[in-house]
């Protein structure tokens, strides 16, 4: 793993109790890397460790996306079903170490905010997004792979068991409006420029309230929702990721055509 291109593509810094997280991958609209995700559950650790972190910011760089998901060339390595299996544990272990942590978690939203992007603003505590903001899985229409138990478990106790469906179903993006409406933002404001404002001032604010209230407060509404094991999704996992439409998918989505679906 090169650590100084993990470094570069996942920028953290931290003042005043306030920890920023950049997806720092601009040209590919911040697609993650899997360095970017081990990256993001180190920092996430260290901040349950470093009691001078009160709140963590999460956004993107430039003004196009906060994150696209998975880079698709990670995909390509993929050669055994262990792999399948192995990336969405990876996945389930990362968010959920976000979502566990210590501290507040706000996700500032702009632009392109899908798939793995979209699954790291879940898991968030907060988020806001501007106008701009187009969130969701299109994952029906582009690789043909799905979501892991844990991720579909985060999500319907977000935005209920109906809208998860039609999210998945449609594939299709969901703007500011929307996604407001249904809980998947919790406030939206005009642009970049009023985003980087507001979630200065609610990081502020959140980071002046007892720690303790608010990590209890994580807690509790950690217990009233159970999360289903990995074991239990591993059968849904591989049936997509070992399929044929996976690679029909994967080989359309780099080369910029439509994908042919059989079902197999």
């Amino acid at each position: 793993m090169d650590l100084a291109a993990e470094a570069d593509d996942l920028v953290f810094e931290c003042n005043d109790g306030i920890g920023r997280i950049t997806f720092n991958r601009p040209q590919a609209r911040n697609a993650f890397t899997f360095a970017m995700y081990e990256r993001l559950a180190a920092i996430c650790e260290g901040a349950n460790r470093d009691h001078a972190i009160k709140v963590l910011v999460l956004r993107g760089a430039g003004d196009k996306a906060f994150a696209s998901g998975t880079d698709i060339n990670q995909f390509r390595e993929f050669k055994t079903p262990q792999d399948a299996i192995d990336y969405e544990n990876r996945i389930d272990r990362v968010l959920t170490t976000l979502e566990q942590c210590r501290v507040p978690t706000i996700a500032a939203i702009n632009g392109f905010c899908t798939g793995g992007g979209a699954g790291i603003a879940a898991a968030c505590d907060l988020r806001i997004g501007t106008r701009s903001a187009k969130i969701g899985f299109p994952i029906a229409r582009t690789l043909g792979n799905c979501l892991s138990m844990s991720n579909v478990s985060r999500l319907t106790a977000l935005i209920g068991a109906a809208r998860v469906k039609d999210l998945i179903f449609t594939a299709r993006l969901v703007d500011a409006a929307e996604a407001a409406s249904v809980g998947l933002l919790g406030e939206v404001v005009d642009d970049l420029a009023a985003l980087e404002r507001r979630t200065e001032e609610m990081a502020r604010l959140v980071a002046s309230h007892a720690p303790l209230t608010l990590n209890a407060t994580k807690q509790a509404v950690s217990r009233l929702q159970r999360r289903l094991t990995r074991d239990e999704g591993e059968d849904l996992i591989l049936m997509c990721y070992t399929s044929q439409d996976f690679r029909e998918g994967l080989d359309a989505f780099l080369n910029k055509r439509a994908p042919q679906w059989r079902g197999q």
